[in-house]
């Protein structure tokens, strides 16, 4: 599955918000996100394929975290939109600021 369908659904990026915050077992991610237990390692199971999650364990539990490297791609991929738009932004702010307003 490729990391945008991944990322497509919603509690997906809820989970990788949570433990964006700090590693967590599943138990407080099942009552964080109101979802069932197996839903819950369900979408882990679906993070952790795409390389979004990892997961150690700890005694008795396992512990899963954000891992940066993949969102980091997407963010270097997303630079030239977010470049792109924020020009047409500036533009904007200047068309804007030339507009003889009543309070000039």
């Amino acid at each position: 599955m490729a990391v945008f369908e991944v990322l497509a659904e919603p509690n997906r990026r809820r989970i990788l918000d949570l433990l964006g915050e700090s590693e967590r077992p599943v138990g407080e991610l099942v009552g964080e996100l109101e979802l069932s237990q197996p839903a819950v390692s369900k979408h882990l199971r679906v993070l952790r394929e795409a390389g979004l999650v990892s997961v150690r364990t700890d005694a008795q539990r396992r512990l899963y975290r954000v891992e940066a490297e993949p969102l980091r791609a997407i963010d270097a991929w997303l630079e030239p939109y977010r470049r792109s738009r924020n020009k047409h932004l500036d533009e904007l702010e200047r068309h804007l600021d030339e507009i003889p307003t009543e309070d000039r």
